[in-house]
Protein backbone atom coordinates (compact mmCIF):
# COMPACT_ATOMS: atom_id res chain seq x y z
CA UNK A 1 0.00 0.00 0.00
CA UNK A 2 1.37 3.44 -0.93
CA UNK A 3 2.11 5.71 1.97
CA UNK A 4 2.58 9.47 2.04
CA UNK A 5 5.17 11.15 4.23
CA UNK A 6 4.77 14.89 4.79
CA UNK A 7 7.95 16.93 5.13
CA UNK A 8 8.19 20.48 6.46
CA UNK A 9 11.17 22.56 7.52
CA UNK A 10 11.67 25.02 10.35
CA UNK A 11 14.32 27.64 9.58
CA UNK A 12 15.76 30.68 11.29
CA UNK A 13 18.99 32.14 12.50
CA UNK A 14 20.97 30.90 15.50
CA UNK A 15 19.23 31.04 18.90
CA UNK A 16 15.85 32.12 17.54
CA UNK A 17 13.79 29.15 18.75
CA UNK A 18 13.88 26.61 15.89
CA UNK A 19 14.38 23.64 18.21
CA UNK A 20 11.64 24.85 20.55
CA UNK A 21 9.20 25.04 17.62
CA UNK A 22 10.28 21.61 16.30
CA UNK A 23 9.64 20.11 19.75
CA UNK A 24 6.23 21.81 20.02
CA UNK A 25 5.21 20.67 16.53
CA UNK A 26 6.41 17.12 17.21
CA UNK A 27 4.40 17.03 20.44
CA UNK A 28 1.28 18.36 18.71
CA UNK A 29 1.51 15.95 15.76
CA UNK A 30 2.14 13.07 18.20
CA UNK A 31 -0.86 14.17 20.28
CA UNK A 32 -2.89 13.85 17.08
CA UNK A 33 -1.80 10.21 16.75
CA UNK A 34 0.78 10.68 13.99
CA UNK A 35 4.24 9.14 13.74
CA UNK A 36 6.82 11.94 13.77
CA UNK A 37 10.52 12.01 12.86
CA UNK A 38 12.99 14.88 12.78
CA UNK A 39 16.10 15.73 10.78
CA UNK A 40 18.53 18.28 12.23
CA UNK A 41 21.06 20.18 10.10
CA UNK A 42 24.41 20.35 11.82
CA UNK A 43 27.18 22.67 10.72
CA UNK A 44 29.95 20.70 12.41
CA UNK A 45 30.74 17.00 12.86
CA UNK A 46 28.60 15.48 15.58
CA UNK A 47 30.22 13.50 18.37
CA UNK A 48 27.54 10.95 19.12
CA UNK A 49 29.68 8.17 20.48
CA UNK A 50 32.47 8.06 23.06
CA UNK A 51 35.96 7.26 21.88
CA UNK A 52 36.96 3.73 22.84
CA UNK A 53 33.45 2.24 23.11
CA UNK A 54 32.77 -0.87 21.08
CA UNK A 55 30.58 0.97 18.59
CA UNK A 56 33.17 3.76 18.23
CA UNK A 57 35.83 1.13 17.53
CA UNK A 58 33.61 -0.67 15.00
CA UNK A 59 33.09 2.60 13.12
CA UNK A 60 36.46 4.35 13.50
CA UNK A 61 38.95 1.49 13.79
CA UNK A 62 37.05 -1.14 11.83
CA UNK A 63 35.91 1.38 9.21
CA UNK A 64 32.46 -0.20 9.08
CA UNK A 65 30.13 1.72 6.79
CA UNK A 66 27.22 1.35 9.21
CA UNK A 67 27.05 0.46 12.90
CA UNK A 68 23.86 -0.03 14.90
CA UNK A 69 23.69 0.16 18.68
CA UNK A 70 20.56 -1.48 20.05
CA UNK A 71 19.37 -1.14 23.64
CA UNK A 72 16.09 -1.76 25.47
CA UNK A 73 15.18 1.95 25.08
CA UNK A 74 15.88 2.29 21.38
CA UNK A 75 18.54 2.14 18.73
CA UNK A 76 20.96 4.43 16.97
CA UNK A 77 22.77 3.90 13.68
CA UNK A 78 26.11 5.45 12.76
CA UNK A 79 26.56 5.65 9.02
CA UNK A 80 29.31 7.06 6.84
CA UNK A 81 28.16 9.79 4.58
CA UNK A 82 30.55 11.26 2.09
CA UNK A 83 28.68 13.74 -0.03
CA UNK A 84 26.28 16.60 -0.10
CA UNK A 85 23.86 16.66 2.78
CA UNK A 86 20.32 16.31 1.45
CA UNK A 87 17.51 16.13 4.00
CA UNK A 88 15.15 14.51 1.49
CA UNK A 89 17.66 11.69 0.93
CA UNK A 90 17.61 11.04 4.67
CA UNK A 91 13.82 10.99 4.64
CA UNK A 92 13.75 8.56 1.69
CA UNK A 93 16.45 6.33 3.20
CA UNK A 94 15.20 5.95 6.77
CA UNK A 95 11.93 7.76 7.45
CA UNK A 96 9.35 6.55 4.93
CA UNK A 97 7.37 4.82 7.67
CA UNK A 98 6.60 8.17 9.34
CA UNK A 99 3.57 10.39 8.84
CA UNK A 100 5.43 13.69 9.31
CA UNK A 101 9.12 14.59 9.16
CA UNK A 102 10.15 17.91 10.67
CA UNK A 103 13.42 19.23 9.26
CA UNK A 104 15.38 21.78 11.27
CA UNK A 105 17.51 24.07 9.15
CA UNK A 106 18.52 23.39 5.54
CA UNK A 107 17.47 26.92 4.51
CA UNK A 108 18.52 26.33 0.91
CA UNK A 109 16.68 23.01 0.49
CA UNK A 110 13.48 23.16 -1.51
CA UNK A 111 11.17 22.17 1.34
CA UNK A 112 8.10 24.12 2.52
CA UNK A 113 9.09 26.09 5.60
CA UNK A 114 8.16 28.03 8.67
CA UNK A 115 10.61 30.64 9.89
CA UNK A 116 11.21 31.51 13.51
CA UNK A 117 12.46 35.09 13.80
CA UNK A 118 13.31 36.97 16.97
CA UNK A 119 14.08 40.64 16.47
CA UNK A 120 15.54 40.63 19.97
CA UNK A 121 18.32 38.34 18.66
CA UNK A 122 18.74 39.26 14.96
CA UNK A 123 18.21 42.35 12.80
CA UNK A 124 16.35 40.63 9.95
CA UNK A 125 14.72 37.30 9.16
CA UNK A 126 16.17 34.81 6.67
CA UNK A 127 13.18 35.39 4.40
CA UNK A 128 13.51 37.98 1.68
CA UNK A 129 11.69 38.17 -1.64
CA UNK A 130 14.90 37.50 -3.60
CA UNK A 131 15.79 34.30 -1.73
CA UNK A 132 16.04 31.40 -4.25
CA UNK A 133 13.46 29.47 -2.20
CA UNK A 134 11.25 32.45 -1.28
CA UNK A 135 8.18 30.62 -2.57
CA UNK A 136 8.74 27.84 0.01
CA UNK A 137 7.95 30.03 3.05
CA UNK A 138 4.36 29.62 4.25
CA UNK A 139 4.44 30.98 7.82
CA UNK A 140 6.54 32.87 10.35
CA UNK A 141 6.46 33.07 14.10
CA UNK A 142 8.05 36.22 15.46
CA UNK A 143 8.23 38.85 18.16
CA UNK A 144 8.39 41.63 15.53
CA UNK A 145 5.02 43.36 15.22
CA UNK A 146 6.21 45.44 12.24
CA UNK A 147 7.27 42.53 10.02
CA UNK A 148 5.62 42.53 6.60
CA UNK A 149 5.80 39.25 4.68
CA UNK A 150 3.43 37.72 2.10
CA UNK A 151 2.37 34.80 4.29
CA UNK A 152 0.76 34.35 7.72
CA UNK A 153 2.70 35.57 10.74
CA UNK A 154 2.12 34.60 14.33
CA UNK A 155 3.35 36.19 17.54
CA UNK A 156 4.96 34.16 20.28
CA UNK A 157 2.39 35.46 22.76
CA UNK A 158 -0.64 34.49 20.61
CA UNK A 159 -2.72 31.89 22.39
CA UNK A 160 -3.52 29.59 19.45
CA UNK A 161 -0.39 29.83 17.30
CA UNK A 162 0.67 26.21 17.78
CA UNK A 163 -2.66 24.78 16.59
CA UNK A 164 -2.73 27.16 13.61
CA UNK A 165 0.90 26.54 12.61
CA UNK A 166 0.46 22.77 12.96
CA UNK A 167 -2.53 22.91 10.59
CA UNK A 168 -0.58 25.07 8.12
CA UNK A 169 2.40 22.72 8.32
CA UNK A 170 0.20 19.73 7.55
CA UNK A 171 -1.47 21.53 4.62
CA UNK A 172 1.73 22.96 3.11
CA UNK A 173 4.14 20.08 3.76
CA UNK A 174 5.85 18.44 0.81
CA UNK A 175 4.18 15.10 0.19
CA UNK A 176 6.55 12.28 -0.57
CA UNK A 177 5.06 8.98 -1.74
CA UNK A 178 6.94 6.24 0.06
Amino acid sequence: MARTVRVVSVVGKKNCGKTTLIVALAQEFTRRGLRVATVKHGSHPARLDDEGTDTWRHFHEGNADRVALVSPEGRVTFERHLGAVDPMAVVRDVMTDMDVVLVEGFTDASIPRIEVFRSAVHDAPRYHADHPCADQWFAMITDDRAIDVPFPTFRFNDTAWLVAITALAWDHAMQLDA
